[in-house]
């Protein structure tokens, strides 16, 4: 072959200082995008092979990156399908255009798409943010010679031939000075492992394989015992508790979505780390930022989500907003919502024992997503101070007899501290009345969007007030008290509570002859 010298087809000078500062947000992502490659070539040699367009030996098909500390180098090599010197002139010096999506194309009628992970051409300039100088070493599937590509990261390239026998390609990269730690074989590792963890051929580093490529989420749910997934959380989360539950998802209409969504034990103090779900693409990691595609009430679950339909930048390091993401936000939604009500007509026991984690959950759903109420009505809980559990309409009927105010609106009374308020929950049930508990950081807000979703339904604070102001039960007491000792009484408390309003009141011979209420209006 002889040695050819060019210019890279590019509309800009500046190219590579722009990929360098700003196409990617993160210099590590080089490794995820030079390992996508290598994974794509990998899967496009089994794809041809499959369908009778390549018929020699595979062999081992394993990716391996290495790296020479003393030579500075970091090495990607693949027995992918490689290219000639035309592809290289095609692919890598034409920036932008999508070897993979080409190859989609062409083979669209057999192949399958979702395992063709590029999607764009500027993933391979990727490795002038780490490197001075990038070689490529190939020799393609097809009787062509082995080439070389050489560019020191200007638009010069010079295309030579190469010592290579075996099919495949090797990516050279000659670390640049400011990016030396890549050359320490933990951080090489941990980056590695991080963006490669699940990708769907076997990759090797100091000579381990470092990748799961068959994680559980591209396996189908018949195939899994629960023991399986147990196992894949703790493989995600090492330290973490089991799960309460999961919900597989697998979706190839209208949009590509498959993963594993966890519900995990949750602490009443609700202070949770956001950032467990994983988003992957085709098994490629791209982030845990998942704002967009999972709803907020839903961002506390932990686990895994991959679609090749999110539409993500340029740089494949965060989401675009467009209407699959809205549609599988939606999805996620309603799967959530189908697997809770599943759980509660199953085993209701099983429900209740499980609502301390599970309530958070929905009651964040409430109050965050006002279409989450119509699905979870039926499922939603109302705990009392007895452990008993009712469904809205069950509570509803319970309160039918007893506890009304003066307009005929069912009034839930409810405690938020048992240890502070047991006189007042003794009292309300010498009268047969019923005390929930709402003890949660969330339910003074729960409580507003239950009142303004359930009709008829109101709820009080057992403590807000005398328990004939806040149930109506038709009983008046008369004062026994003179107008002077009414008013000798008055600025006596007044001494102590200040500006505050001091009534005297006649009371039920069982009532706390002095108590503090704050008004529910008021809370």
């Amino acid at each position: 072959m002889v040695t050819e010298k060019g210019t890279i087809s590019i509309n800009t000078e500046n190219i590579f200082p722009i990929i360098k500062k700003f196409l990617y947000s993160d210099h590590e992502i080089f490794l995820r995008e030079l390992v996508s490659n290598a994974v794509d070539a990998t899967q496009k040699i089994k794809k041809l092979s499959s369908i009778g367009q390549f018929d020699g030996e595979l062999g081992d098909l394993k990716i391996k990156v290495s790296f020479d500390k003393e030579a500075k180098t970091i090495t990607i090599s693949d027995k992918g399908l490689g290219m000639t010197a035309d592809e290289i002139k095609k692919y890598i010096n034409q920036i932008a255009f999508s070897g993979a999506k080409e190859f989609v194309e062409k083979y669209k009628e057999e192949s399958d798409k979702t395992q063709i992970i590029g999607q764009f051409g500027l993933g391979f300039y990727s490795a002038f943010m780490v490197a001075k100088e990038v070689e490529i070493i190939t020799k393609s599937y097809q009787d062509a010679p082995a080439a070389r590509w050489f560019s020191d990261g200007t638009t010069e390239f010079e295309i030579s031939a190469a010592e290579k026998t075996e099919r495949g390609t090797d990516i050279i990269l000659h670390i640049a000075e400011d990016s030396e730690e890549f050359l320490e074989e933990s951080k090489l590792e941990q980056v590695l492992v991080k963006y490669g963890k699940f990708l769907p051929v076997e990759i090797e580093f100091n000579e381990k394989v470092i990748n799961n490529p068959s994680p559980i989420w591209v396996k189908t749910p018949s195939d899994l015992k629960d023991e399986d997934y147990i196992a894949f959380y703790k493989e995600l989360y090492p330290y973490a508790e089991d799960p309460l539950f999961w919900i597989h998802l697998n979706v190839d209409y209208p949009f590509n979505l498959t993963g594993v969504l966890y519900f995990p034990k949750v602490k009443q103090d609700f202070q949770l780390n956001r950032e467990k779900i994983q988003l992957y693409s085709r098994q490629v990691f791209i982030t845990h930022d998942v704002k967009d595609i999972v709803p907020e009430f839903l961002q506390l679950l932990h686990g895994v989500i991959d679609s090749p339909d999110i539409p993500l930048n340029v740089s494949r390091s965060y989401l675009q907003a467009d209407g699959n993401v809205k549609r599988i936000n939606s999805h996620i939604t309603k799967k959530v919502a189908d697997k809770l009500s599943d759980l509660f007509k199953d085993d209701r026991k099983a429900f209740e024992e499980k609502w301390e984690s599970i309530g958070l959950f929905v009651k964040y759903g409430i109050i965050s997503d006002d279409k989450f109420f119509d699905r979870a009505k039926d499922f939603i809980l109302l705990k009392n101070t007895e452990g008993a559990c009712f469904t809205i309409e069950e509570y509803k009927t319970k309160l039918e007899a007893n506890q009304k105010d003066k307009d005929g609106k069912l009034v839930g009374l409810y405690a938020n501290d048992i240890s502070k308020q047991d006189a007042f929950i003794s009292g309300a049930k010498k009268r047969e009345f019923d005390v929930l508990v709402f003890d949660d950081v969330l339910d003074a807000h729960f409580i507003n969007a239950m009142e303004s979703k359930v009709e008829n339904l109101t709820f009080k604070r057992v403590d807000a007030d005398t328990f004939d102001k806040l149930i109506d039960k038709g009983l008046k007491q008369e004062v026994v008290l003179g107008e002077d000792e009414k008013k000798k009484v008055e600025e006596t408390f007044k001494e102590f509570v200040g500006n505050n309003i001091v009534q005297i009141e006649a009371l039920l011979v069982d009532e706390i002859p002095v108590s503090i209420v704050v008004p529910e209006f008021m809370r």
